[in-house]
């Protein structure tokens, strides 16, 4: 159940030295006693706001789009603008960062401690014909310094878009079975591991492609660890 993230983030939290570091998490993560111990433990937070957090998102989406409307009349803020293109796909991202002085009083902001910046990322992607929008919100420990916060955002979806779906998508980890005893661990570090060989494997070949060659084609097997040694060399 993913209500099981919130009691496991924190403990996590405790078994690691995240002093200077930023703490990137979903909407499920978005806990005020998550973000008091990621300060407390010297680290600084960006937390995802979804509808968990129903009068704080509802508030800060309300500020940003009287913030467009009014085309940011009187209101100190940071901005950057990035366009991206590869496999066919034209990305655009826009992040503006707030300090919250700038904006209105939002609901129980006092009990999210080390609170200072609201953010908006807009993803604007194009694949082919078809043009997709997609709009987030966040809020930050960090200064509104928009291209750091973009940096940290984006290398967290660099996460998730390039270990946490494929595991899910080629090596279907979300459908998996295994329940008892070590076996959800032990077999989650073989996923990673296979991934992590086939990643350095160096032909054009997409995962889900060299994953079943190796199952079928020892050559090729062989071909994948000897790659990886070569590089331990």
């Amino acid at each position: 159940s993913k209500s099981n993230e919130i009691t496991a983030i924190p403990e996590l939290l405790n078994l690691l030295d995240i002093s200077g570091a930023i703490i990137t998490l979903d909407a499920m993560g978005t806990q005020r006693a998550i973000a008091e111990q990621i300060i407390d433990q010297g680290g600084d937070y960006i937390l995802a706001l979804k509808g968990n957090q129903g009068s704080l998102h509802k508030s800060v989406k309300a500020f940003f789009e009287t913030a467009e409307q009014s085309q940011w009349a009187g209101i100190d803020f940071s901005h950057s603008d990035c366009r991206e293109a590869g496999h066919h796909r034209i990305e655009h991202r826009q992040v503006w960062a707030v300090p919250l002085s700038q904006v209105p009083t939002l609901p129980s902001h006092s009990k999210w401690k080390g609170l200072s910046t609201v953010v908006m990322v807009k993803r604007e992607r194009q694949l082919w014909n078809k043009t997709t929008t997609e709009v987030c919100f966040y809020i930050t420990s960090l200064a509104a310094d928009a291209a750091l916060l973009a940096r940290a955002i984006r290398c967290h979806w660099g996460i998730e878009n390039s270990l946490h779906w494929v595991l899910d998508v080629t090596f279907q980890e979300d459908q998996s079975r295994i329940r008892q005893g070590h076996g959800p661990e032990n077999i989650g570090l073989l996923r990673r591991l296979s991934l992590n060989l086939l990643k350095r494997e160096p032909s054009k070949q997409s995962l889900k492609q060299k994953r079943y060659r190796a199952a079928m084609d020892n050559d090729f097997l062989v071909k994948v660890l000897l790659a990886n040694g070569a590089d331990e060399g």
